[in-house]
């Protein structure tokens, strides 16, 4: 696989990046892998932050450079996401699209709210467990519209190519052909995953209704045209790190200046992990 991982500091901790390697070669997650692995047949790269069933709170960093993964913190303690039954932790690999931004100086015509600042959220509902730093690739089969403090926050539903699904599922409708069940779950856990925090219900466009593959399809390529717009110069990066190692411009770091962000930390090989402890099953509650 040419990409890898690299990791400084340990987990649960503040200190704690990884690293994005491709062939041996630190790169940006956010601004160097392509948004396509396969544009022909529309397969996308999808950088895992959060594995499925896990708490912490891992997120593409936008400020660091080199935009490595860390856990994302609130008055400088780590932030977990709580388990509001019958949750627990992230039901999906959570991630993003690579070379997207939701602007927060548009407003989205549907939604009627400006973006979040962020790349573009992806929930992979396959059946294996990633790690963070893993590099899928997937299928876009629709978007929810999550309104979180009056900005929008897309949430792309996909599919590993390798699932054992993957070939049955095209589109929207197919998560609940075989996943039945998913969607809901999937509305619920976005709703209240921060009330036990204290924090209000969040809402979502659309009376939560998923959006289709051409729909989903549509936000990916806006959200790329501004990610296009940001690492050009067009839009403002703000606090944004723009630093990268593979675009050729200028803020392209030079092999010196990417050990300097990265010293001290140690390549790492793909955790070895039971799939078949984690496989889903999906029993519809006609056949019970």
């Amino acid at each position: 696989m040419p990409y890898t991982t690299r990791t400084l500091g340990k987990p649960d901790t503040l200190d704690y990046r990884v690293f994005i390697e491709k062939d041996g070669k630190v790169i940006s997650p956010f601004h160097d892998i392509p948004k396509f692995a396969d544009e022909a047949n529309g397969i996308y790269n999808m950088v895992v932050e959060v594995p499925r069933w896990t708490n912490a709170k891992m997120e593409i960093s936008k400020e660091d450079s080199l935009n490595p993964i860390k856990q994302d913190t609130k008055k400088g303690k780590l932030r977990y996401v709580r388990n509001p039954f019958p949750h627990h932790g992230y039901i999906w690999n959570y991630g993003a699209i690579p070379q997207t931004w939701e602007d927060p100086g548009q407003t989205n015509a549907d939604t009627q709210c400006v973006g979040d600042n962020d790349p573009i959220d992806v929930c992979e509902i396959g059946e294996a467990i990633g790690h963070t730093g893993q590099i899928k690739q997937v299928k876009v089969l629709g978007v929810m519209a999550l309104i979180d403090e009056g900005e929008t926050d897309w949430k792309v539903l996909a599919i590993d190519v390798t699932d054992p699904l993957a070939s049955k599922m095209n589109d929207v409708e197919d998560i609940e052909r075989y996943m039945p069940g998913l969607l809901h779950a999937t509305n619920e856990w976005f709703r209240i995953y921060k009330i036990p925090d204290n924090k209000p219900e969040n809402q979502f466009a659309f009376g939560g209704e998923a959006k289709n593959k051409d729909y989903a399809v549509n936000v990916i390529k806006e959200t790329a045209e501004a990610w296009s717009d940001l690492v050009s110069g067009k839009s403002k990066a703000g606090k944004i790190s723009l630093t990268n190692t593979q675009l050729d411009n200028a803020s392209t770091l030079s092999e010196a200046s990417t050990n300097e962000v990265t010293a001290g930390s140690v390549s790492q090989q793909p955790p070895k992990i039971d799939q078949s402890l984690h496989k889903w099953f999906f029993i519809s509650g006609s056949k019970i």
